[in-house]
């Protein structure tokens, strides 16, 4: 009789041990050949699975996506509280966002000379923005929002804040601490309740 091969799991062995080179080496460590080693493949079986290197990272990329998701609970909330949630949520607090951050960083680097990784981000960006606009306007008729401050600018801030947090927990913890991270999101947060 055959034997059943799942190749769902396989996919997601590839995946995991591609995050594991990346975390510790880089997108350097994570050659074609040193994951299907790691995988336990022969090099050419890997693209059974994934036509490419590019196909692996991506898939890599969409782990640590579902994983900083995984942080999100938006069950009952809607509004401001709805808005610090998500915000809370891909801020690196613990150790495991902080490497899901290490991840996304080489894929933002990767997807500056690859067109199509670029677009897969931009596709993040802009779903991620479209949240935090709907949570505002939320916000802004429940009147916890009073600022005159444009939405649109409120969301630059957010999203700027929240990619900072992230590098800067990589390169230079020091001024990306849990406290400080805290600290910016809220004074940002409670600049919304007021008017001006």
């Amino acid at each position: 009789m055959p034997k059943i091969i799942d190749h769902d799991q396989r996919r997601s062995d590839i995946v995991d041990v591609t995050w594991e080179l990346i975390v510790r080496g880089g997108i350097e460590a994570a050659t074609m050949r040193e994951i299907a080693a790691a995988a336990g493949f022969a090099n050419g079986a890997l693209k059974l699975y994934f036509p490419s290197k590019e196909d692996i990272i991506a898939a890599t990329y969409e782990r640590a996506l579902d994983l900083m998701r995984q942080y999100v609970d938006l069950e009952g909330r809607r509004g401001l509280a709805a808005l610090r949630e998500i915000c809370v949520s891909s801020m690196p607090l613990d150790e495991a966002r902080i490497i899901a951050g290490r991840v996304l960083l080489i894929f933002w680097q990767m997807s500056l000379g690859n067109r199509r990784m670029h677009d897969k981000y931009l596709e993040h960006v802009r779903e991620w923005r479209g949240l935090l606009h709907r949570f505002l306007t939320e916000a802004r008729e429940d009147g916890d929002v009073v600022t005159a401050t444009p939405d649109e600018q409120i969301v630059d801030e957010i999203v700027l804040l929240n990619a900072g947090a992230n590098v800067m927990s990589l390169v230079a913890g020091e001024f990306s601490t849990v406290e400080l991270q805290h600290r910016h999101l809220d004074s940002l947060l409670e600049r919304l309740t007021h008017p001006g």
